[in-house]
């Protein structure tokens, strides 16, 4: 079911200058932010972003993050984010690999972990909850 395409997609982002250094390479910290852009653009495509994520009553917090950096990204330079969904029945982990758009080369990889926290309670789920399965298309 994963193989679904609405579970991966690739974002590019052109590195601007607040994004670096005075040396040009990228501040470690924004790689975050690139795998936010991802993230969002990949929930939205199955109509769970943050907006539909509060309505339904529950908030996704990231809970843990990796990031392992292999190459810096540099002022101009554009990469691409490609994000897929690995996993989802108890918690959404979405793993992130950051390339050189040209040449393709892998910069870094990563993954997000958010978990359902009901809003009535604040009260963390150790299953995701029924909506989340509901947008994906997958049946419990």
């Amino acid at each position: 079911m994963l193989s679904d395409l609405r579970f991966t997609i690739d974002v590019d982002i052109f590195i601007p200058f607040h994004d670096c250094d005075p040396m040009g390479i990228v501040w470690h910290g924004n790689y975050l932010r690139y795998f936010e852009v991802a993230r969002e653009q990949l929930l939205n495509q199955f109509d769970y972003g943050y907006r539909q994520m509060l309505d339904s009553g529950y908030v996704w917090p990231v809970v843990d993050v990796k990031v392992k950096y292999r190459r810096s990204a540099r002022f101009e330079q554009i990469v691409s984010v490609h994000a897929t969904v690995a996993e989802y029945e108890n918690r959404l982990k979405i793993n992130y690999v950051i390339s050189d758009k040209n040449t393709g080369e892998k910069l870094t990889a990563g993954y997000t972990i958010q978990v359902a926290v009901d809003q009535k309670n604040n009260e963390m789920l150790f299953v995701s909850p029924d909506i989340l399965f509901a947008r994906m298309g997958i049946q419990k």
